[in-house]
Formats: structure tokens, C-alpha cells, sequence
């Protein structure tokens, strides 16, 4: 009889994933996610004023905030980043 393997449950949040092999290149989102929060700490703005600044809804900056990013493409986190400059290279 064949027993299965136990695996750890992943979560939604990228980076602290300890899961990530951090072998690959980080996704294009991801680094855009992560310029964005760098922006957003150095501004120490809140969750409520970057969802106005960025013209987004409060759940969606939430989000971006804690890098769940499964349901934000990549045009909806562009969005932001131009809006408020953040200075960014992403390539791939």
C-alpha cells in the first residue's frame, strides 16, 4: 500500500514562502510588488492613503502590501508604480 508524503502548506505570500528555492528569477509582479512597498515605507504611507494616491480599491493595496498577489495582474500593478514614479527595471 502506497502512503503519501507529507508536504508543508505553502502560502499566498511570496517572499516569505519557505517554500521558494530562490533558484528562479523572481516574477515580473513580484518585483514591481516589492519597489512599490519599498516606496510605500520610505513615504511611510498608510494602506489607505496609497489606495488613493494609486487610485486603487483598499483590498487591492492590501494585497499588494502583504504580496498576495494571485488575483492582481500585471497591467493593475503597473498602474501604480507609474503613478507615483517608483523607479523600476524589470526585465524578462
Amino acid at each position: 500500500m502506497m502512503t503519501h508524503k507529507e508536504h508543508s502548506q505553502g502560502t499566498a505570500n511570496v517572499l516569505p514562502n519557505p517554500d521558494f528555492d530562490g533558484g528562479e528569477e523572481p516574477s515580473a509582479k513580484t518585483v514591481l510588488a516589492v519597489k512599490l512597498n519599498e516606496l510605500i515605507g520610505r513615504r511611510s504611507l498608510s494602506e489607505t492613503t496609497t489606495a488613493r494616491l494609486t487610485d486603487m480599491k483598499l483590498p487591492k493595496a492590501s494585497q499588494i502590501r502583504c504580496y498576495k498577489l494571485q488575483n492582481i495582474s500585471l497591467e493593475r500593478l503597473m498602474q501604480p508604480v507609474t503613478t507615483i514614479k517608483v523607479p523600476c527595471n524589470v526585465t524578462g
